[in-house]
């Protein structure tokens, strides 16, 4: 059967029935943000507004604020079940907000980690953001195929080519893997070494891309 994974119904569920925890998504967006920091390109003294687009139970908003220290930061999620999550564990941190994309505040930086691969208007999510920022990060699983059960987009270096200037990087991803944190040693490196000995083609870690778009109009921000 298949399931509208773009609506705030789903994603109420998924966060307040604790499927999220158990499936380790906590530890997943904390591993991802670790692992993305110094591809975002923001400097250690940044004093404006970052937020974090998508933020899910918000376990990314400890590493930004460790890293960026002076900013304001702010987790804006579909669904209040999330946000009523964020602000219990991480209120003292950050400001949380629930929302659709229109409701996005104008900020200074928007991330968007490991979101879009969920939304099938993710074109038209991303040129209204741009519309709100002064610069936006989008951090997706890079050529991904087969696609996992929750994603709808596969991305190159081109996909958002029609949206605006970017720039975009391709990396190692720490925190994402069809096979679960918890057995990411052994079906990839521990596996690998009887591949290997065996003549096999080893398997490599999953890829990430980040694409940094500049506004579309600087007129658009605060």
């Amino acid at each position: 059967m298949n399931v509208n994974i773009n609506t705030k119904e789903y994603w109420n569920q998924r966060f307040s029935s604790n499927d999220w925890e158990e499936k380790q998504g906590r530890q997943q967006t904390e591993s991802f943000a670790r692992g993305q920091i110094e591809h975002l390109k923001i400097p250690a003294d940044f004093d404006g507004t970052i937020l974090d687009f998508g933020c899910g139970l918000g376990d990314a908003i400890p590493i930004y604020r460790q890293a960026f220290r002076k900013a304001k930061l702010i987790g804006m999620d579909i669904s209040q079940s999330a946000v009523d999550k964020c602000n219990e564990s991480y209120g003292s941190m950050a400001t949380f907000m629930q929302g659709d994309y229109k409701d996005t505040p104008a900020v200074d930086i928007i991330i968007s980690s490991n979101v879009f691969e969920h939304l099938s208007n993710d074109r038209e999510i991303a040129k209204y953001l741009l519309t709100r920022c002064k610069s936006l990060n989008i951090i997706v699983p890079y050529r991904e195929h087969p696609l996992c059960s929750e994603h709808v987009n596969s991305y190159g270096k081109k996909y958002f080519s029609e949206i605006g200037d970017f720039d975009c990087e391709v990396f190692p991803c720490k925190g994402w893997t069809p096979f679960g944190l918890r057995a990411l040693y052994y079906h990839i490196y521990f596996k690998n070494i009887f591949r290997f000995l065996l003549g096999k083609p080893v398997v490599r870690r999953n890829m990430q891309i980040i694409y940094r778009f500049l506004a579309v109009s600087p007129g658009n921000h605060p």
